[in-house]
């Protein structure tokens, strides 16, 4: 009896603290969610409103009509599946490469490339932005997707899946004659799907909120993201807060589609690839 009390004891903790946990993450989207229906003067009311006194959509009708939300998605959807697209099979391409092939300097490479991790975004800023300048891409869907396409970050979560796979199956393939690419894609790959949409959900998360790298490498609305557009609500002086919170409403619903359809994907494949090869 004891045993069994101790040991509900600590469940009802845990669950407690994962309870706590859930809503403090939650709080935020609530907040945001409730803002988008207020009034600018609800908004900056102290103390805090939580509840609009009138709900209204007023604030969505606004900013659709300030901003060009049809454009800047279109923007936004394709930069997001170009880069996660490519950006996944180059990033999948060396993963394979490390993990079954052997080659000279290998293990080397695969190090130099982890030191990748050490170096801040911030500060590859403006060699990325010298680079598509002299190519004369600034501006372009090119600058947007193709300095975003080299993803350790990608390789090293493979690689480690590809790793974790057993050597029998890659055996196996090469008794029946298939080539490395037919062992990468028809064997292999098959086999990462978990790990596949789980770094997928990631980079898609990633690609779509950037909003360092448009700022710097676009200027003209034609090329404007939805990260860049919501940022000009934001004014010198002062920011309608209400209209901000909207646009984020109105920008995150593709992102929280494609977690609720990858979820069961997404936990399966975070588990799997801390699997050490």
């Amino acid at each position: 009896m004891r045993h069994g009390k101790r040991r509900y004891l600590k469940s009802l903790t845990s669950y407690m603290i994962l309870i706590i946990g859930a809503v403090i993450m939650l709080v935020p989207f609530v907040w945001m969610v409730l803002t988008s229906f207020k009034t600018y003067a609800e908004t900056v009311k102290v103390p805090i409103q939580w509840l609009p006194a009138v709900w209204s959509w007023d604030n969505y009708r606004e900013v659709l009509m300030r901003l060009d939300f049809i454009r800047y998605y279109g923007n936004t959807i394709i930069v997001t599946v170009l880069t996660t697209v490519l950006m996944l099979f180059i990033g999948s391409l060396s993963a394979f490469a490390f993990a079954r092939m052997n080659f000279p300097f290998k293990n080397a490479l695969f190090y130099m490339l982890l030191t990748v991790f050490m170096v801040p975004a911030q500060m590859t800023m403006i060699p990325k932005y010298l680079i598509i300048s002299n190519l004369g891409w600034v501006d372009s869907l090119k600058a947007l997707v193709i300095p975003n396409l080299f993803s350790v970050y990608t390789m090293f979560m493979l690689r480690q899946f590809f790793a974790a796979l057993p050597r029998e199956l890659e055996d196996a393939g090469k008794i029946d004659g298939c080539s490395y690419f037919r062992l990468y894609w028809n064997i292999e790959m098959p086999l990462c799907k978990s790990s596949v949409v789980a770094i997928t959900v990631l980079n898609v998360l990633w690609c779509w909120n950037d909003l360092l790298w448009p700022l710097i490498a676009t200027s003209s609305d034609k090329m404007r993201v939805l990260s860049v557009a919501m940022a000009t609500l934001q004014g010198q002086h002062g920011t309608q807060y209400q209209l901000l919170m909207a646009a984020g409403v109105l920008a995150i619903i593709p992102m929280i589609i494609i977690y609720i359809f990858g979820q069961r994907y997404f936990i399966e494949g975070i588990a799997f690839t801390g699997v050490k090869g």
